[in-house]
């Protein structure tokens, strides 16, 4: 079992307060993750900066499910699958899609199933791609800039997924009810 300490509001280092209260704010509790990452307060502040910038990206909601999604599978992080369900249902996105993810099952269009496999191939290969995963990548219609894009959402995702690999983050309640394992 962790020995990391997940903090509260009044637990916080000082440097991580502002942090915390956005995330309180922002999200109506502070999440596990959040307070595990606010022991290194530049951590939590990042974290949450490369979050607002990805979510800002050209990607639409289902886009960014495939994204977070894939990465976090093929991370195996038992927590942050179960959140970004939740945060994908709470986007609107088709839950067959964040199923089918969750499952590594194809994609319901040719388009998001590229998108997948270049995240997947982007994640595995530590962002060398070959001439023919480019080619295939703007051939189903997206352009440099998401291509860059992913490795943002990367960014991102390898600070949670390794946060909670190293803390072993407990499921937040709310998210309980979407809970998985990996394969």
């Amino acid at each position: 079992m962790s020995e990391f300490t997940i903090h509260t509001l009044e637990s916080a280092p000082e440097a991580s307060k502002e942090a915390v209260e956005a995330s309180i704010k922002g999200n109506g509790f502070l999440p596990g993750l959040h307070g595990v990452m606010a022991e290194a307060p530049g951590l939590l502040e990042g974290y949450q900066v490369l979050h607002k910038l990805f979510t800002e990206s050209s990607f639409n909601a289902e886009e960014l499910t495939v994204v977070w999604q894939t990465i976090n599978v093929e991370h195996a992080c038992h927590y942050c699958v179960p959140a970004h369900t939740g945060i994908a249902h709470m986007m609107k996105v088709d839950p067959a899609l964040t199923e089918a993810l969750r499952n590594q099952e194809a994609m319901p269009t040719e388009k998001l199933q590229v998108l997948h496999e270049t995240t997947l191939a982007m994640t595995r290969n530590r962002g060398f791609l070959t001439q023919e995963e480019i080619t295939r990548f703007f051939e189903a219609g997206y352009a440099q800039r998401q291509l860059l894009e992913i490795v943002l959402g990367l960014s991102q995702k390898v600070m949670s997924n390794y946060t909670n690999h190293l803390a072993e983050t407990p499921v937040d309640s709310v998210f309980e009810k979407f809970a998985w394992q990996s394969k």
